[in-house]
């Protein structure tokens, strides 16, 4: 069990309380400011889209930065070091795979969401592909929105030790309710403003705590790296490949999986890519996306070197004693370098950065459910702006307390396995829509939606036969035993999957829409007027 005194004391978690409390009430202030004040979908579901690319670029890297990458990957780094390191390098590609193949397309093709730019490619069969986008992308969004409220909680056990049953309501309802608060009223104005301010204060925050272990070693980094190995307990094997993810063949396969489900999947998540729709100009969105690799490369370069900072100053067998995921890695450092202000800093930190992940997440599968759903399925395009915006705003309510009620059953479960499962889905069942919407003349409507449904089929079935839910010790059910897929990322078999679904389907429906395709060829490269 972790225990208070493991990461902080009674002034960090007061202090850290404070500040969190500051940040809240100032950016809800603001978000209430920025708020939609016309009744336009337009307004609500993109924002001000004036923007600069700098601000475009730091909202991108507000939506994707989580709390599983301020302490998750830092813990990974910690535990498993050049293997820690070899994950980080997954993010960058990633975001290089959305710059030149989906950002600029997507943009000139589409308009709040991607069930738009599939009604362009798919007139006669938009409705039952909208249909199936709005529900992967609510499974896609839930569960992302499930790991950020039960890492809230796991945070808070970093300093209360394992909370009762009423701590743990307050914590995710007390969370839950400011996004839904953020996402319903504010918008993607306030969204965005969010995003803005944590992106500012993650990068600043793990600048100063990265600054500080590098001058610890006196901007020594092989003494760093040395220091590193030293105290892992492992020597040299520390910072050579193979300590987690090179062991066996499973366990290599293992991580390629994972890899391909975080590099492909990130240019499918839907609240990236409403993010991708929101500039005006493309010129704008591309500055912008290389802003955000930069930003995000930067992030994930400290958080490098904070984990291997955990590591020396802290100690490997410290770190996993406290948190066996190494979640408390960059806490435990913060605490050894700057007592608790420092640790009630990076705190802070991390409980902002699930709320604007939560509240992006949130405004994303609120906009599909009353966009897609209500606006086109249901009422067949004919609801009126104001009536889709009311739908809009009360689905993110829905949304927000079911959020709420799926982290309290399940808020044992790991964060990390939801994030990466949110991954696999998106690249097994939404990204081959959307590659073969963009790049496929024989695309049909039975072939994107055998490819949604098929790939979040199979991207859950494969988790729910892992390892990840039975038959080891780390599993949801320890004690059972029906793993019969031996990979806990379900990505190396679920996209192909996914791909040749869409293929299949689009193949013996038999039915091709050309001169539509012909159309929309020449949107997605020269773009449109979307003002």
């Amino acid at each position: 069990m972790v225990t208070a005194a493991g990461v902080g004391d009674r002034f960090s978690l007061q202090l850290t309380f404070l500040l969190f409390l500051a940040v809240v009430v100032v950016t809800l202030f603001t978000a209430l400011l920025t708020a939609p004040q016309r009744d336009e979908i337009g307004e609500f579901y993109l924002g001000n889209r004036t923007m600069s690319p700098l601000r475009n670029g730091l909202a991108m890297c507000g939506d994707y930065i989580s709390a599983a990458t301020l302490l998750g990957s830092t813990g990974l780094v910690a535990l498993n070091g050049y293997d820690g390191l070899l994950y980080l390098g997954g993010t960058a590609v990633a975001w290089m795979t959305v710059l030149l193949l989906i950002a600029e397309p997507l943009h000139n093709a589409g308009r709040f969401t991607l069930g738009d730019t599939i009604a362009l490619r798919l007139p006669q069969g938009q409705r039952p592909v909208r249909l199936a986008l709005a529900i992967c992308t609510l499974a896609v969004t839930t569960l992302y929105l499930v790991a950020q409220l039960v890492g809230s909680v796991a945070l808070l056990t970093q300093f209360t030790g394992e909370p009762s049953a009423l701590t743990r309501t307050l914590c995710v309802v007390v969370i839950g309710t400011i996004v839904i608060v953020y996402a319903a009223i504010g918008g993607m104005p306030g969204a965005t403003f969010i995003q803005v301010v944590k992106a500012v204060m993650v990068i600043s925050g793990v600048t100063v705590t990265a600054v500080m272990v590098l001058h610890h070693y006196h901007w020594n980094v092989d003494a760093l790296l040395g220091a590193a190995a030293d105290h892992s307990g492992l020597g040299t094997r520390f910072l050579e490949p193979g300590l987690r993810y090179g062991g066996s063949t499973t366990s290599k396969l293992d991580f390629f999986s994972l890899e391909l489900a975080i590099v492909l999947g990130l240019a499918a998540l839907p609240h990236v890519m409403m993010r991708l729709l929101a500039p005006r100009g493309v010129n704008v969105l591309r500055s912008s996306v290389v802003w955000a690799i930069g930003l995000v490369g930067l992030v994930c370069l400290l958080a490098g070197v904070l984990g291997l900072g955990a590591t020396a100053v802290v100690g490997r067998e410290t770190i996993a004693g406290t948190d066996r995921k190494g979640d408390a890695a960059v806490l435990l450092l913060a605490h050894a370098l700057g007592g608790g202000v420092l640790t009630a800093l990076l705190t802070c930190l991390a409980f902002v950065t699930l709320l604007a992940v939560a509240s992006g997440l949130t405004l994303a599968a609120a906009s599909s459910l009353a966009h897609d759903l209500y606006g086109e399925v249901v009422r067949k395009g004919r609801a009126k702006e104001t009536e889709e915006l009311l739908v809009a705003r009360l689905a993110a309510v829905v949304i927000g307390v079911l959020g709420m009620l799926l982290a309290l059953v399940s808020w044992g479960a790991n964060t990390a396995t939801l994030a990466f499962l949110a991954f696999a889905i998106a690249a097994s069942a939404i990204l081959p829509t959307l590659v073969y919407t963009l790049f496929w003349r024989g695309l049909t409507a039975t072939g994107a939606q055998l490819s949604i449904y098929g790939g979040l089929l199979c991207s859950v079935l494969l988790v729910v036969f892992s390892p990840v839910v039975s038959s080891t010790p780390a599993s949801l059910y320890p004690d059972a035993d029906f793993a019969w897929f031996p990979l806990q990322n379900p990505g190396i078999v679920s996209i192909p999957v996914g791909f040749l679904l869409g293929w299949l389907g689009s193949l013996l429906s038999g039915r091709q829409e050309t001169e539509a395709y012909d159309e929309f060829e020449v949107r997605t490269l020269v773009g449109a007027d979307q003002s």
